[in-house]
C-alpha cells in the first residue's frame, strides 16, 4: 500500500522509496472531512504497489513522470559526443513537430465542427420538415430518436473502447503536465473516441461542448508524435528517438493543449494563455515562443479552410461552424448606471458559479457509482440523459408563446430550416418562437442568438428563464456521463442567458445592448467556475472581435472569480482531487510548515550496493513497485558507506536484460555498458511499451552473479537534508518537476541516506495517516478558502 495507510508499510519495502507515486489509498481515517476534499476512490483498496486514479470514466493504475536529467556515465558520454550537426537535427525536429501538432490539431478542429453541424443539420432541418406539415409527434420522435442513436453511439465507443475519453480532459491533461502519468491519458484509443465521440455527443443535442476535449485531443496529437507514434498501431518513426523523455514529451503536450483552445476558439493567443495559466506547471521562454507558434499554425489552417467551405462544398457547414461572434460592430458606450449593473453581473457569475461547482461534484459523486457498474450502465445513464435533454429542447418550446416577425428584422423571419434568430417551431407565418431559436438550434447558434445586437425585444423574459433554468440543470447533469464533453459552452450559453435577462431588466437605465450584456453575462459564469481570468478574457474578445469591451470584461472575470473563491475551487481543481489525481500546487499547504522532511519518510529502505548481486535486484524488482533506487558503495570498494547516486527501475531493467554479470563483485571501469549501450537504449519506450521484470529469465548461476550499477547510476540526484520543511520540499519538488528527492541525514556517523520523498508524501492524507492529530484537511481547506 506504499506505507500510506495506518498500519504502516509492508516489511520488505518503503512507503517512499520511488514507489510509483500515483495515486495514494485513502483510507477511512479521512472521511469526516468535507465532500469536496474527499476523492472518489476513498474506499477502494488497491494492490501494494500501484496506486489508482479515475482517468475520464475509467479506474487506472498512475505514476510519476522524471523530468530531472539522469547525469550517469552513459547520458555524459552521449553529450560529449554529440555533434553540431545532430544538435541541429535535434531544433529541427522539435520546431518541426510543434508545426505538425499545429497543422493536425487545426484539421482535427476543422472536422470536428464539419462533421457536426452537418449531422446536427440534418436532424433539425428533417425535424422542421415534418412540424411545417402538422406532424409534431412524429417530429418529436425522430428528433428524440435521432439524438438517441447519436448519444447510445457516443457512449458506447467511450465505454468500449476508451473509457479515459470521457468529459473534457482538461482536468487528466493538466495533472499530466503536473508530472502525473497514466497509459490512458493520451493513448491513440483515447484519440479516436475523442475525436468522434466528441462529434457525435455534441449531435446529440446534449448540454455540452467540443472546446474542452479538444484541449485533450490536442495533447493526444502531440503525445502520438512525440513518442515516436504507436508501436501498437503499427505507426513508428525511429527519427523520433530524440524526445523519448519525459521533458521533451512535456512541452510538446503543453504546445497541443494550446493548440486545443486555438482550434476550438479560433483564438491563438487565448490558447498561449490557457495553457500558461490554467494547464502546464512548468513554463520558460523558449516554449512560450513554440506555443505561439503552434497556435499561429492553428489560426492559418482554420482561416484557409473556412475560406474554402465559403464556396458551398462544405454541406450544411455553415456560420455556426466555427464560432465567431461578432461584436464588433456595436458600438460599446458606458457611462457609470453600467458599471454598477456590471457589478451586480460579476456577484450573480461568482454566486452561481460557486453553486454550479457545488452541485457538480455532489452529481459527480452519484454518477461514478453507476459507472463503476460498467459499461452497460455508463450507456443506459447516457441514454436516460439524452431523453431527459430530448423533451427539453422540444417540449420547453411549447410553453412560449408565438411572437410577431420585427419589421425591421436583419434576418429572414421566420427562419425555416437549420439556424437563425427567429425559429418559426410551431408558430403560424408571420411569428416565430424565441424560446426555440434558443432550444432548436446547435449550441453554437444558441449562443450567437443571445450575442446578437440589435434584438433587445427578440426574447421574452418568460423565455430567457426558463432557457437559463434548462440549460444550469441539463448542464450540471450532462456533463458526468461517458461521453467527450466540455464545460465552456454550457457556462457560456447559461451566463450569456442571465446576462441577457439583466441587461433586459436594466434596459432603461443603461445604454449597453443586450447582446453586450450576453457576453459579460458569460465571461462572469466562466469567472465563478472555471476561475480563469486572462486566458477567458483574451478568448472571449478574440471570439467576438470586441476589443472595446475590454475593461468590462476585465472587471467582471475579476468580481466573479474573487466571489467564486470563497466558496470552494475552480472546477478543474475540484474534479482533479475528485478523481483522485496527485496534483502538486504551486504553494506549500501551510500544515506542511511544521514538518520537516525526515518525520514523512519511514519504514526500512531498499538499496543496492555500486556492484550488487543480480538476485537481489531481481527480488526487489519482483517484490515492489518502487521505480527508484538509492545506491551505495561500501568497503571494501571505499572506506565508508557513500551515496553513489540513484539508479531507476527502467534502466536496472535493460542492464538486466543484457545478462553482463561478473561472477565476483568487483568495480569495473564500466568501458562494456558504454560500449554495449547508447543513451537511447535507456530512453524511455512509449506508452506501457517498455520492458517489465515478469519478462526477464534467470537461471540460478546468474542469480548469484553480479553486476555493476555505477555506469547507470544518475550520480547528481536532488538531495535535501531531513531537516529542511516540508513546504520548502515540496516547492522545490514541484518547481524541478522531481520523481524522487534523496533525504540525507544531518550528522555523519548515520547510514549516507535517510529515505526517498515522491509525490505520495506531499499528498494530504497520505500525511493525515502519519500524524492523525494534525489533520492536514483543516489548514488544506482554510488555504483553498483563500
Amino acid at each position: 500500500m506504499d506505507g500510506s495507510g495506518a498500519g504502516g508499510p509492508p516489511p520488505w519495502s518503503a512507503h517512499h522509496n520511488g514507489s510509483s507515486e500515483a495515486l495514494l489509498r485513502y483510507d477511512d481515517g479521512g472521511a469526516d472531512h468535507g465532500s469536496t476534499q474527499q476523492p472518489l476512490l476513498r474506499k477502494r483498496t488497491v494492490n501494494t504497489t500501484s496506486q489508482i486514479a479515475i482517468v475520464g470514466a475509467n479506474v487506472c493504475p498512475i505514476e510519476s513522470l522524471d523530468y530531472e536529467v539522469v547525469e550517469n556515465d552513459l547520458f555524459k558520454q552521449d553529450w560529449r559526443s554529440r555533434k553540431k550537426k545532430q544538435i541541429f537535427q535535434y531544433i529541427v525536429l522539435k520546431w518541426s513537430l510543434v508545426l505538425l501538432i499545429g497543422l493536425l490539431t487545426g484539421f482535427v478542429g476543422f472536422f470536428n465542427n464539419l462533421a457536426v453541424e452537418n449531422i446536427a443539420g440534418f436532424k433539425l432541418l428533417l425535424t422542421s420538415d415534418l412540424m411545417l406539415k402538422g406532424r409534431y409527434i412524429r417530429a418529436f420522435f425522430v428528433y428524440g430518436g435521432c439524438n438517441l442513436v447519436l448519444a447510445a453511439a457516443a457512449a458506447a465507443i467511450c465505454a468500449y473502447i476508451a473509457p479515459a475519453a470521457a468529459g473534457s480532459g482538461i482536468p487528466e491533461v493538466k495533472a499530466y503536465l503536473n508530472g502525473v502519468d497514466a497509459y490512458s491519458i493520451l493513448a491513440p484509443s483515447t484519440l479516436f473516441v475523442k475525436i468522434f465521440g466528441s462529434i457525435l455527443g455534441v449531435s446529440a443535442g446534449f448540454v455540452l461542448g467540443k472546446e474542452g476535449p479538444m484541449v485533450h485531443t490536442g495533447a493526444c496529437i502531440a503525445n502520438l508524435l512525440g513518442q515516436g507514434g504507436s508501436r501498437k498501431y503499427h505507426l513508428t518513426c525511429n527519427w523520433l528517438r530524440y524526445f523519448k523523455n519525459d521533458r521533451d514529451r512535456r512541452d510538446l503536450i503543453t504546445c497541443g493543449s494550446a493548440a486545443g483552445v486555438a482550434a476550438a476558439f479560433r483564438a491563438p493567443v487565448g490558447g498561449v494563455l490557457f495553457a500558461l495559466e490554467e494547464a502546464a506547471s512548468w513554463w520558460r521562454s523558449a516554449l512560450l515562443w513554440r506555443t505561439f507558434f503552434t497556435t499561429a499554425v492553428v489560426a492559418v489552417v482554420l482561416r484557409g479552410l473556412i475560406e474554402f467551405c465559403r464556396s458551398g462544398k462544405c454541406g450544411l457547414f455553415g456560420q455556426g461552424g466555427l464560432i465567431m461572434f461578432d461584436l464588433s460592430s456595436t458600438v460599446a458606450v458606458y457611462s457609470t448606471p453600467d458599471l454598477i449593473a456590471i457589478i451586480v453581473l460579476g456577484i450573480i457569475g461568482g454566486i452561481f458559479g460557486g453553486l454550479f461547482n457545488y452541485l457538480l461534484d455532489k452529481i459527480l459523486r452519484v454518477y461514478s457509482i453507476i459507472n463503476e457498474r460498467g459499461a452497460p450502465f455508463k450507456i443506459l445513464l447516457t441514454i436516460t440523459i439524452s431523453i431527459i435533454t430530448s423533451m427539453c429542447s422540444y417540449g420547453l418550446p411549447w410553453l412560449a408563446a408565438c411572437t410577431p416577425c420585427p419589421v425591421d428584422a436583419v434576418e429572414q423571419c421566420p427562419t425555416v430550416g437549420r439556424s437563425g434568430n427567429y425559429k418559426n417551431f410551431q408558430c403560424p407565418p408571420g411569428h416565430y418562437n424565441g424560446l426555440a431559436s434558443l432550444f432548436f438550434n446547435t449550441n453554437d447558434d444558441a449562443i450567437r442568438n443571445l450575442f446578437s445586437n440589435g434584438t433587445s425585444t427578440e426574447f421574452q423574459m418568460s423565455s430567457l428563464f426558463i432557457f437559463f433554468t434548462a440549460i444550469y440543470c441539463l448542464g450540471l447533469v450532462t456533463y458526468g456521463i461517458a461521453v467527450p464533453s466540455g464545460l465552456f459552452i454550457p457556462v457560456i450559453l447559461a451566463g450569456a442567458t442571465y446576462g441577457r435577462i439583466v441587461g433586459t431588466l436594466l434596459g432603461s437605465i443603461s445604454d449597453l445592448d443586450p447582446g453586450l450584456f450576453a457576453l459579460l453575462g458569460a465571461a462572469s459564469f466562466l469567472g465563478g467556475t472555471m476561475r480563469m481570468t486572462v486566458s477567458v478574457c483574451v478568448i472571449l474578445l478574440e471570439l467576438t472581435n470586441d476589443l472595446p469591451m475590454l475593461p468590462l470584461v476585465m472587471l467582471v472575470l475579476l468580481i466573479s472569480k474573487t466571489i467564486a473563491d470563497s466558496f470552494n475551487k475552480g472546477v478543474y481543481d475540484q474534479i482533479v482531487v475528485m478523481k483522485g489525481l496527485p496534483y502538486m500546487e504551486a504553494h506549500a499547504e501551510p500544515y506542511m510548515r511544521h514538518l520537516v522532511a525526515g518525520d514523512v519518510v519511514s519504514g526500512p529502505l531498499i538499496t543496492f550496493s555500486g556492484v550488487e548481486k543480480v538476485g537481489n535486484i531481481v527480488h526487489a524488482l519482483r517484490l515492489t513497485g518502487h521505480n527508484g533506487f538509492p545506491v551505495i558503495d561500501e568497503p571494501p570498494i571505499t572506506e565508508t558507506p557513500e551515496l553513489v547516486g540513484l539508479v531507476t527501475r527502467s534502466h536496472l531493467l535493460v542492464l538486466l536484460n543484457s545478462k553482463n554479470f561478473m561472477k565476483g563483485r568487483v568495480k569495473t571501469s564500466g568501458s562494456f555498458v558504454l560500449r554495449r549501450f547508447g543513451a537511447f537504449d535507456f530512453a524511455k519506450p512509449g506508452s506501457g511499451k517498455g520492458l517489465k521484470i515478469e519478462d526477464l529469465d534467470f537461471t540460478d548461476e546468474e542469480m548469484d552473479m553480479y553486476v555493476d550499477l555505477h555506469p547507470i547510476t544518475n550520480t547528481s540526484p536532488y538531495t535535501v537534508v531531513e531537516t529542511m520543511s516540508l513546504a520548502k520540499a515540496a516547492i522545490l519538488f514541484r518547481e524541478l518537476g522531481l520523481r524522487h528527492l534523496l533525504v540525507v541525514p544531518k550528522t555523519p556517523d548515520r547510514p549516507p541516506i535517510v529515505g526517498i520523498l515522491t509525490r505520495h508524501d506531499f499528498m494530504p492524507e497520505h500525511i493525515h495517516s502519519l500524524f492523525p492529530n494534525l489533520n492536514p484537511h483543516k489548514y488544506h481547506s482554510a488555504s483553498m478558502a483563500g
